[in-house]
């Protein structure tokens, strides 16, 4: 149990060396402004809530057609 320790711990200590030199902070005057770009607004949601989405519409597979049944789907979306 000891040696299962003793590499987890040296496993942890040999990820820290191993990680390359910060460079040197520069001072604020020296730094280029930078522009920020604007956000992009997010969009409202294209469906529109429907109180029918959580029902079963299984019935709807037993129209003879692919598009009956396509048709009496879209009233669940």
């Amino acid at each position: 149990m000891k040696n299962i320790a003793l590499l987890a711990a040296l496993a942890f200590a040999a990820s820290g060396w191993a990680q390359p030199a910060k460079e040197p902070a520069k001072p604020a005057a020296q730094e280029a402004p930078k522009a920020e770009a604007p956000k992009p607004e997010s969009k409202p949601m294209a469906r529109k809530i429907n109180p029918r989405r959580q029902e079963d519409a299984r019935h709807c597979l037993e129209k003879s057609t692919n598009t009956e049944i396509i048709k009496c789907a879209e009233a669940y979306l």
